[in-house]
């Protein structure tokens, strides 16, 4: 069931199906500096596929958290590929995030492109209502198109960047941003490279955009294209993450989550070619910081995922301390009460950002900017104290045990049974399994998803203060200070 360049008209139902409509791409992918021969059938990538399968899966056990009727055709259509036209929608999104994370335990790398569509929607609108362009009916094309067929799609918005202290135009190496090299009657060709792309080999389709405010001089990097992932031109170099070979071992403990993970991979693009009817964005450099901003503002209370896979971690370290016959000691209620704590402090902001929703001018709903970068500033801390927390809980085991080859050794596996036991009642090898999940998911490669993602993704912490420090609203709130007072008269104001 291969997509042909992007051009079969298959619609893709199950979480099998999906993964079949991956094969035969002939993708240009390196791991290990060798080419992929292919990507479905690799130990280190296929969890990752299965992750984006999961999305899936969900819609047709759970067709009321993950489907909704599309505001463009009143079609059924999988929740990742719909543009929000309510607060409630956006409220579902966030609840459906949780579901997923708490089925996975780690990235199902389909947020960006639901976020993508969605901040894209308002923008080009309101390109369109400045320029008279066409990019608002191009882009509901695509989406109808890509609803259609259920087809994942990825966004990609982190360039390379090269020197921080230097925009786009001002590079040495003008191919550190996406930039398009040429146009024709046809369409365009990009050129540059994309970083840190959550889920670009699992995509179907990709949405380049800009990473940054730009100016006029800019105005070549001012481009929202989107290609087929197998597209001419593309090369995906796959990032490694810890414990990543594991998957390579055989068994199923040591790798601790043995069916999901997480994916990034550079995206570098070398004149690829993009149609007309796929150009969303031109060189209208001014939008370039307002697709940036609603994008981000998306996105980061999209972060709400990570407090389903919390979910899971506070399960593991539960789990373990009963395993290990402490499960009744106040001091591990109080940690776990702990962990919960910051778990829905993050998820209430990201749903309270959604709850505040207003109606763009295009209709589409962008849900509160405040709340959404509060949201992510409190994911960039809170979910490395649940981690550390989940370790304190697990036990020094939880970094020192034997891998799963001792278990089963002959010799040795009676001999760590009996030493690593903790409860008599508790199969050794079920203690060791959740000690390696905790490990998996704070230290291994599932903490690519939970610990790092959650610091960087979506913007650092600081751009989150940037934001928050923007709209404090000081002068109003100083103002509430002197009416109460009795600094300033009531008839003052």
């Amino acid at each position: 069931m291969p997509l042909g360049n992007g051009d079969t008209p298959t619609r893709i139902e199950t979480g099998r199906e999906y993964i079949e409509s991956l094969r035969g791409r002939n993708l240009r992918v390196f791991l290990f500096g060798e080419l992929v021969a292919e990507p479905v059938d690799h130990p280190m990538i296929r969890p990752s596929i299965n992750a984006v399968a999961e999305t899936y899966d969900l819609a047709i056990r759970e067709p009321e958290v993950a489907t909704v009727e599309s505001s463009l055709t009143g079609k059924r259509v999988n929740r990742f590929l719909h543009v929000a036209h309510s607060a409630e929608d956006l409220v579902a999104q966030n609840m459906m995030q949780r579901k997923l994370g708490q089925n996975t335990g780690t990235c199902f790398q389909r947020c960006v492109g639901m976020d993508a569509f969605n901040s894209l929607y308002s923008v080009t609108y309101e390109i369109d209502e400045k320029h008279g362009t066409p990019y608002h009916g191009r882009l509901k094309a695509f989406l109808e198109t890509m609803q259609e067929r259920n087809y994942v799609v990825g966004g990609a918005m982190t360039d390379v960047k090269g020197d921080r202290s230097k925009g786009p135009s001002e590079q040495e190496d003008p191919d550190l941003f996406v930039r398009v090299t040429k146009r024709s009657a046809e369409g365009i060709w990009l050129k540059g490279a994309k970083a840190h792309q959550t889920g670009c080999i699992n995509s179907h389709w990709i949405i380049a955009m800009p990473t940054i405010r730009l100016g006029h001089e800019d105005k070549d990097y001012a481009v929202v294209a989107a290609f087929p992932v197998d597209a001419p031109g593309i090369t995906y170099v796959y990032g490694r993450q810890s414990c990543d070979t594991r998957s390579m071992e055989g068994g199923s403990i040591d790798v601790g989550n043995a069916s999901y993970s997480g994916q990034e991979a550079m995206v570098i693009l070398d004149d690829v070619f993009v149609p007309w009817s796929h150009v969303f964005m031109h060189g209208e450099h001014e939008f370039a910081s307002m697709l940036v901003e609603r994008f981000t503002c998306y996105h980061r209370r999209s972060y709400v995922c990570k407090t389903g896979v919390g979910d899971v971690l506070i399960g593991a370290a539960a789990q373990a301390a009963e395993y290990n016959g402490v499960d009744r000691a106040s001091h591990v209620k109080d940690k776990l009460v702990q962990m919960t704590h910051l778990n829905e402090t993050m998820y209430a902001a990201g749903i309270a950002s959604s709850h505040q929703a207003h109606a763009t001018r295009s209709g589409c709903y962008l849900n509160d900017d405040m709340l959404a970068n509060v949201c992510k500033h409190h994911v960039t801390k809170m979910p490395f104290e649940i981690g550390r927390l989940a370790q304190d809980l697990a036990g020094g085991l939880v970094s020192t045990a034997p891998s799963e080859k001792e278990l089963k050794h002959p010799e040795l596996g009676r001999l760590l049974d009996k030493y690593l036991r903790g409860r008599a009642d508790v199969p050794t090898e079920s203690r060791i399994r959740v000690l390696r999940l905790i490990e998996n998911m704070t230290m291994g490669r599932n903490a690519v998803g939970y610990l790092t993602e959650s610091l960087h993704g979506a913007g650092s912490p600081q751009a989150q203060r940037i934001q928050i420090g923007r709209q404090m609203k000081l002068d109003f709130k100083k103002g509430l200070a002197r009416r109460l007072s009795g600094i300033d008269s009531d008839d003052e104001n």
